[in-house]
């Protein structure tokens, strides 16, 4: 049913807006903190030359994709700090990974986000793959300007009342068998400990 049809006490309301269309933070001290965890994506699309030249590790700013990896596990520790109305999280796991595509010619950040909190991570993981992307944008400027940052959406949450929520699968254009299990870099805002990928084959 059309929510135009409901009473307008019962329509959905948007969860940062008072009722005098306000800003606010939503008082969550009510519920009870539970494990929750959240992935979202996004894709970085160049050049073949610039994906060869991140690939090699050619490029005159050194390891371009460790650096964009460390730098989203670090935008999603400071995600309160950005978005106005989030509630700073005690994070208990952040993983960036990058995954060349030479097929499609981009990149593919993935990232996760973890808490034991009485709200969601989702911010956080979104947050995570944004500065991901951002910084791999800034590391190849140099070189081509003309890279595009593209999709960054939610792939999935878990925990809270809500339960569980995935994007409806549908044909990924990064999505390509055979492709190599990427390196992945970790982060925890209690332990601030940073773990170094396995170097690449070759690398």
């Amino acid at each position: 049913m059309d929510d135009r049809s409901q009473p307008r006490t019962e329509r959905r309301r948007l969860t940062h807006v008072d009722r005098r269309g306000r800003p606010r933070m939503v008082d969550v001290s009510g519920k009870p903190p539970t494990a929750r965890r959240a992935v979202a994506e996004a894709i970085v699309a160049c050049s073949q030359e610039t994906l060869t030249l991140v690939i090699d590790g050619g490029g005159p700013k050194g390891d371009v994709l460790m650096v964009a990896e460390l730098a989203g596990v670090m935008g999603a520790k400071r995600t309160s700090e950005l978005i106005p109305l989030c509630h700073p999280l005690p994070l208990t796991d952040v993983v960036v990974q990058i995954t060349p595509d030479r097929g499609v010619s981009a990149f593919r950040i993935h990232a996760e986000a973890a808490t034991m909190a009485p709200t969601g991570v989702e911010m956080e993981a979104l947050t995570a793959a944004s500065v991901a992307a951002l910084t791999l944008y800034d590391m190849v400027k140099g070189v081509e300007r003309g890279v595009e940052i593209r999709s960054i959406r939610l792939v999935s949450k878990s925990g809270g009342a809500s339960g569980e929520w995935h994007r409806p699968t549908e044909p990924s254009v990064m999505a390509k068998p055979g492709t190599a299990k990427p390196r992945a870099v970790r982060g925890s805002a209690r332990t601030g400990g940073i773990r170094r990928p396995a170097k690449r084959p070759g690398g």
